[in-house]
């Protein structure tokens, strides 16, 4: 009876230890509060981040790939060709920021900035040409000046350009392309200045296959301003005109008026002996 009594205090001694050393491990619970992020998240900051350096770089364009699917991520960003490498890198770096702010739960997203765009998705992109999103502002041109002396040459200008592009493949920015010209014509003068640019991961052809969806755009909404930016997701279109300056003649008239007047006289001349 002795002994049983014996084993009883032991096991309750020994249950009363573990007990204390239970209670001194803290909660697992407790574990759940430092949850990683979810691999789709991690990959899209990583694409985030390898794009942002690669502007730095001196990249005007450049595409990357994280993780395995289904939770890989592509991005890519493109500059304008016709800024500094600093402010593309700047462009960049603050597109993404914001991309990383305000898009934390999306699958996809799309930023057009000023000089550059910036994407990331789950869904593959490259090599495809894309209608959507697209976006297209301009300003109209001053009533004072006839858009007829324009129509003459700005089609003209942007035909040029779309032709040129896809051909530009090898060149220092890859199919970027701009001009500028002087128009003189009896009405006046004006500048033109005029640029048209593809994404590097298309082909020739389908460089062509997205110009001709911009041209399409600038027919319905902009063939009528004095300035228009349009911009899809693997090509863009812009133009300024400047604006009309009247010819003036030695004698300090416009040309335009110059000529009526001396028409004028002309007439009133010959009616003049007719009678």
């Amino acid at each position: 009876m002795t002994r049983i009594i014996k084993h009883l205090l032991v096991a309750l001694f020994c249950f009363f230890l573990f007990s204390l050393g239970a209670m001194s491990q803290p909660s697992q619970n407790l574990t759940d509060c430092n949850k990683e992020p979810d691999a789709y998240q991690s990959n899209r900051n990583t694409v985030l981040s390898t794009l942002r350096n690669r502007s730095s770089l001196g990249s005007y364009y450049s595409n990357a790939t994280a993780g395995l699917k289904p939770n890989t991520v592509y991005g890519m960003f493109l500059c304008i060709g016709n800024i500094s490498k600093t402010s593309c890198s700047d462009c960049v770096h603050s597109a993404t920021s914001g991309i990383a702010e305000t898009c934390e739960s999306h699958d996809s997203s799309f930023i057009f900035s000023g000089d550059c765009m910036v994407r990331y998705s789950d869904v593959s992109f490259y090599s495809l040409v894309e209608a959507s999103p697209s976006t297209s502002s301009y300003a109209p041109i001053n009533s004072s000046d006839s858009p007829k002396f324009f129509n003459k040459t700005l089609p003209g200008k942007i035909d040029e350009l779309v032709l040129k592009v896809p051909s530009s493949s090898s060149s220092p920015i890859p199919y970027f392309v701009e001009d500028q010209e002087h128009v003189s014509q009896l009405e006046g003068s004006y500048d033109i200045e005029a640029m048209a640019q593809c994404s590097p991961d298309l082909d020739p052809r389908n460089c062509t296959v997205c110009l001709e969806l911009v041209v399409q755009q600038f027919s319905e909404c902009c063939s009528q301003s004095r300035w228009a930016r349009i911009l899809f997701p693997k090509c863009l279109l812009r133009y300024n005109i400047s604006a009309l300056q009247p010819t003036i003649t030695s004698l300090g008239v416009r040309k335009g008026d110059f000529i009526f007047g001396i028409t004028f006289i002309a007439i009133m001349i010959a009616l003049l002996m007719g009678l």
